[in-house]
């Protein structure tokens, strides 16, 4: 075990130890110090305060140590350090753990992983100590901090003395925040002309995985800045200009991320819509934001399933024409390994193919200059109210946050080879497919497939096939992989899934990540062990559509990581938890998350509705942003996210609004009320729970439970559909009205006897009835 990986905190005396300092100690201890307990071992977190201070002084006076010429660099590295609010410490809680350096196996859900000397060497962020230093530089000074990391980018026009401006308290006035305003940039050309200009041209920007195996290919960032021209030219020429809006419906091709660059490159606001859902909801977006032109493809093929996306184009646009807002243009590209131009329904006057009209255009398009504070995209995410918000972020800040978040979180280097499973029509693919990693000028690897197919193997295959050295998933796909079969079967099928992964070589691997939900303890363990060969720093990461970025995260090589928490806060970012009363809770605690002061990657409003963007997120807890998250900090200052506390499912990282599937459920005509919980799930982090009441003379039938699932198939998509529908004669409400969903998350949960009391409500025997058909 390399002792020289620890890293500890003296809790007492609030000091820090430098990593190096204090395994050059462990190693004096570990031969015969008196002062130490004999339960103490390399790498141990049994290490006691006062002992350290003893041992300190017998070192100082040169009794009892062999290690004597030593002792100069043993204590210089000793600091002080009072400003991460909630500072790390050596609390009894975490001096229990085990711990075990990278590149040895986890044991156990409760061990504590330190960063391994070799990699933390050669880490942007390489000690506790640094990291401490930069985070205080970015809350004391955040526009001296932003503005020196904005700097490393292209700006046509520095932006002014004001580096940001902000009002996060709606008691003061409108909410507000402005960063690097008045600065002229362009994230396309950042992208793509910059990093060519620093030589890195042939470089490999983009690798194509197709659905089935053996068909790819690739982009060098000179080839990827032709096809982002050809297709800029392609939109201007179609009256595409700056600020309007493009609908993009596109799967995982490499057209999906050029058509994204080629609208930043002209100013115009891309909204790429997730190529599962349905028609309705891509009227919904349509109708919303009334794009100039629609980008999509003819098929896809996810595994063996073929979805015709043109169809559900075609009825969207059909729709939203009936309703006053027509779309004359869709370009449609030719996925002919899906589905052959032939086969494809097509409207002569509206209708363009992509391999038909874009490749006439020049490879040459000029940048469109833009203000920091201009929009970049439109992504809708789900609402509590049932419809979705138009969450808009804007160019400069966005650029830069989302670009230093890829940098630090996964530790970066230009040799790394980057795959995040994540669609584009998720922020994810926004901020960690696309737009972080080639401001990078990072090599990314897209899939257009599912995981499984042809087999549980494929993920693995591919990390072999393209030397992929950073892995970014969801816990979702985590869980799939390592979920058990019936105890009959359980050893067998364990045994066969861990060949899934252990006959790849995953060789190359050299971080991991977690997105999308909070990533459970054995999980994070089987993926550090099993995927990881034990040699790979997992980052964690919490963050959300709305937060453009990375805002909770380990750093590899920094600290040491415990299966399950996210550690600690990126640059900039001072999370706080309040209570009910939006009081701020310190040091250990467990409650609402909320965010104090702006960052630069934060969304600006809703679109075409700030007024709800700030009841949303700003009114709950005046003077913070609020998440709708809740989270508990422990001893040691670690985070841990504990899920949704609003209305909002999250369903293998899709966040979904109750609102939204009730009213889908609602809108079938035998479903007289229905009420949507989310409960615990072992794969997906949560599933949907549709408690359904028919309409009166309608019996509970096993066709009436299909058609309602898919009734959500319909107006929402497939990812939405109910796992579950409670047939409900009533559902409990109080005098008021008011559905009380505490009691329905209990009776999904079948936490029975936590139901409580149910006196006040305006009829208490439905509870009683909802129990009894709980399992029919």
């Amino acid at each position: 075990m390399a002792v020289n990986a620890c890293l500890k905190y003296d809790c007492i005396n609030g000091d820090i130890v430098d990593r190096r300092s204090y395994c050059q100690f462990t190693q004096v201890l570990l031969r015969g110090d008196p002062y130490v307990g004999r339960k103490v071992r390399p790498n141990s977190n049994v290490f006691v305060s006062s002992s350290f201070r003893a041992i300190k002084a017998r070192v100082d006076s040169g009794t009892g140590n062999p290690f004597r010429s030593r002792l100069p660099d043993m204590v210089k590295n000793l600091t002080t350090v009072h400003h991460l609010r909630h500072q790390p410490s050596l609390s009894p809680r975490l001096s229990k753990l085990k711990a075990v350096t990278l590149g040895e196996p986890l044991a156990s859900d409760d061990d504590l992983i330190l960063p391994s000397h070799d990699f933390s060497q050669n880490a942007h962020v390489p000690s506790f100590e640094k990291y401490l230093a930069m985070y205080k530089r970015s809350i004391e000074d955040p526009a001296s901090f932003w503005s020196d990391t904005a700097s490393e980018f292209y700006w046509k026009k520095k932006w002014g003395e004001q580096v940001y401006s902000e009002n996060l308290d709606i008691r003061k006035g409108n909410i507000n925040i402005e960063w690097f305003k008045g600065g002229i940039t362009n994230i396309c050309y950042n992208c793509l002309d910059k990093n060519i200009e620093s030589g890195n041209g042939d470089k490999i920007a983009l690798h194509w995985e197709g659905n089935e195996p053996g068909v790819d290919d690739s982009l060098t960032y000179n080839q990827l800045l032709d096809k982002v021209s050809q297709l800029a030219n392609y939109l201007k020429e179609n009256g595409v200009r700056k600020g309007d809006s493009v609908i993009v419906y596109l799967p995982m091709l490499m057209e999906l991320p050029i058509t994204m660059l080629a609208c930043a490159r002209i100013g115009a606001v891309h909204s790429v819509v997730f190529a599962g859902f349905s028609a309705d909801s891509l009227v919904q977006r349509i109708m919303d934001c009334k794009p100039k032109i629609v980008i999509t493809c003819n098929a896809i093929k996810r595994g063996k399933k073929i979805i015709n996306l043109k169809d559900i184009v075609d009825s969207a646009l059909s729709e939203s024409s009936q309703n006053g807002v027509s779309v004359g243009l869709c370009l449609t590209y030719a996925n002919e390994l899906a589905m052959k131009k032939e086969a494809t329904k097509w409207q002569k006057e509206r209708d363009a193919w992509w391999q038909d009209v874009i490749p006439e255009y020049s490879t040459k398009c000029d940048v469109e200059w833009v203000d920091a504070e201009d929009p970049l995209f439109l992504l809708y995410t789900s609402g509590s109210t049932g419809k979705p918000k138009g969450v808009v972020h804007t160019t400069g800040g966005y650029m830069v946050y989302t670009a230093t978040t890829f940098k630090y979180a996964f530790d970066y280097k230009p040799s790394d080879v980057y795959w995040c499973t994540a669609d584009c029509g998720w922020i994810t693919g926004h901020s960690y497919v696309s737009y972080g990693p080639l401001l990078n000028g990072a090599t990314v690897v897209l899939y257009e497939g599912v995981p499984n197919y042809p087999d549980f193997g494929r993920c693995w295959d591919i990390v072999d096939k393209y030397k992929v050295s950073i892995f970014y998933t969801a816990p979702t796909l985590v869980r799939s992989l390592m979920r058990e079969g019936d105890e009959a079967n359980i050893s067998i099928l364990c045994f066969i899934k861990m060949q899934c992964v252990t006959r790849y070589s995953r060789k190359s691997l050299r971080v991991l990540g977690s997105v999308g939900e909070p990533i459970n303890p054995s999980a994070w363990r089987w993926f550090y062990n099993v995927v990881g060969d034990s040699r790979c720093p997992i980052s964690d990461t919490w963050w959300q559509t709305e937060t453009g970025g990375f805002m909770i995260t380990p750093l590899p090589g920094a600290w040491p990581q415990i299966p399950g928490s996210a550690t600690f806060p990126f640059f900039g970012v001072q999370p706080v938890i309040v209570d009910e009363k939006g009081k701020e809770i310190e040091g250990e605690g467990n409650g609402y998350l909320c965010v104090k002061n702006s960052w630069p990657g934060a969304f600006r409003t809703l679109y075409k509705d700030h007024e709800r963007y700030e009841t949303t997120y700003f009114s709950a807890f005046p003077g913070f942003y609020f998440s709708g998250d809740g989270c508990s900090r422990d001893k040691d200052g670690y985070h841990w996210l504990t899920g949704r506390v609003d209305d909002v499912i999250n369903v293998s990282g899709h966040r979904i609004g109750t609102a939204e599937v009730e009213s889908a459920l609602v809108s079938h005509p035998q479903c007289a009320e229905a009420a949507v919980v989310g409960v615990d799930h072992e794969v997906k982090g949560q599933s949907i729970y549709a408690f359904v009441t028919p309409v009166e003379g309608v019996s509970y039938s096993e066709d009436l439970r299909k058609s309602l699932i898919l009734s959500v198939r319909t107006h929402i998509g497939a990812f939405a559909a109910p796992d579950k529908i409670h047939w409900a004669p009533g559902l409990p409400k109080t005098r008021s009205g008011k559905i009380m969903r505490r009691i329905l998350r209990k009776i999904a949960s079948r936490q029975l006897d936590e139901v409580g009391d149910t006196s006040t409500l305006a009829d208490p025997h439905v509870v009683d009835q909802l129990i009894k058909l709980a399992d029919s």
